[in-house]
C-alpha cells in the first residue's frame, strides 16, 4: 500500500501537511502546484516541519529521505497520473472546486480516490452533474493533519462503498485515524462537535458568567487533558461507576436544563442512551470497568509530566 503514489493537488500549508504524512508513511507522492513563486516555498516548509519532527522524535527514517519522496508538478496531468488517491486541498470555494474535480475526473483512472480537503462543502455539492461523482468523498483532517491524525470520511449518497473503503485503507495505512460519516450534514463531526463548545463558550462571555481566558483555564486544564486522549462518551462512562448509563440517569436532566436555557431541546431519551450504552458495552463491558478507570488515571499522570514546565 505505501508504494502507491497520492497525489496533493494545492500546495498551500494542508497541502504541505498532506504531502508530509503521505511521503512519511512510505508514499511516492506528487504536489501539484501551478504557481512558481509558492512551488519554490514548498521544499524549505518540509524541510523545516521534517526537523522539527525529527527533533521531537516523531520521525522514522531521516527527514532527507522522506523529502526526497516528494515531487513537484506544475502540470495537473502528469501530477494525478497513475495515483491511488489525489487529495484535493484548494481554497474553500465551490466554483474552484467542480471546476477542479471535473478536471481530475478526466485525468485518472475509473479507481482512483478523490478526495476533498474541504471542511464545509459537501461532496454531493463538488460532484454535482460530474461523471465522476461516485468517486468524489470529502477527507476533512484536523490541522496539522501529521500532528492531528484524525480524517473525517465524508461521501455523497453517489460515492461507492468501494471508494470510501479504500480511501479508508490509504489513510488508516498512512498512520491516520480515519471515520465516516455516515450521511452528510454541515461540518462533518469534527466542527460540529467543535461549535458546540464555542457557542456555549461565546454565550458564557456574553452573559458575564467568566472571562475568556477562565474558560480557556477549564478546556486547557480540565476537558482538554481528559479529550487529548478520550472522547467524551468514554469520559462520561468512566467517571460514574455503571458506565454511561448510571451517568445519564445522574446528568441527564441537568444536561437537558441547560440546553433549554440556551434554546436547543434535546434530551437523552431512553431509547438514545439504550443506544449509547450498547455501544459502549461492545467497546468495554462493565467487568472490565475498573481497569480503565486505572488505565485513564495512567494516562491522565502522562499528560500532567509531559505538560510540566521545563523549569519545575
Amino acid at each position: 500500500m505505501s508504494e502507491r503514489k497520492i497525489a496533493v493537488v494545492g500546495g498551500g500549508s494542508i497541502g504541505v501537511a498532506f504531502a508530509l504524512v503521505f511521503a512519511r508513511a512510505g508514499h511516492p507522492v506528487a504536489v501539484f502546484e501551478p504557481e512558481s513563486g509558492r512551488r519554490e516555498a514548498i521544499t524549505a516548509e518540509l524541510t523545516a516541519k521534517l526537523q522539527s519532527l525529527a527533533e521531537a522524535g516523531l520521525l522514522e527514517g531521516t527527514g532527507e529521505a522522506i523529502a526526497a519522496r516528494v515531487r513537484l508538478e506544475a502540470d495537473l496531468p502528469a501530477a494525478v497520473a497513475g495515483a491511488a488517491l489525489v487529495q484535493e486541498c484548494v481554497p474553500e470555494r465551490l466554483e474552484i472546486k467542480q471546476q477542479l474535480f471535473a478536471e481530475l475526473g478526466e485525468a485518472t483512472g475509473p479507481d482512483t480516490v478523490l478526495a476533498s480537503s474541504s471542511s464545509a462543502i459537501p461532496a454531493s455539492q463538488t460532484g454535482e452533474g460530474l461523471a465522476a461523482a461516485d468517486r468524489i468523498l470529502v477527507a476533512h483532517p484536523g490541522n496539522p493533519p501529521f500532528l492531528l491524525p484524525v480524517i473525517e470520511l465524508a461521501p455523497s449518497p453517489v460515492t461507492r462503498p468501494a471508494v470510501v473503503a479504500a480511501a479508508h485503507r490509504i489513510y488508516a495505512g498512512a498512520g491516520m485515524s480515519p471515520v465516516t460519516v455516515a450521511r452528510e450534514v454541515e461540518g462533518f463531526l469534527f466542527n460540529r462537535l467543535q461549535g458546540a463548545v464555542l457557542r456555549e463558550a461565546y454565550a458564557l462571555v456574553r452573559d458575564g458568567v467568566a472571562t475568556v481566558e477562565d474558560i480557556d483555564t477549564v478546556m486547557r486544564d480540565g476537558l482538554g487533558r481528559r479529550w487529548a486522549f478520550m472522547g467524551p462518551f468514554e469520559t462520561a462512562d468512566l467517571n460514574t461507576r455503571g458506565g454511561i448509563a448510571s451517568h445519564a440517569q445522574k446528568m441527564g436532566p441537568a444536561y437537558e436544563r441547560m440546553g433549554v436555557e440556551r434554546g436547543q431541546h434535546d434530551p437523552w431519551t431512553p431509547g438514545l442512551v439504550t443506544e449509547v450504552e450498547r455501544q459502549r458495552r461492545a467497546l468495554l463491558p462493565l467487568e472490565q470497568w475498573e481497569d480503565r478507570v486505572a488505565w485513564r488515571d495512567r494516562q491522565l499522570q502522562r499528560v500532567a509530566a509531559a505538560l510540566r514546565p521545563d523549569d519545575a
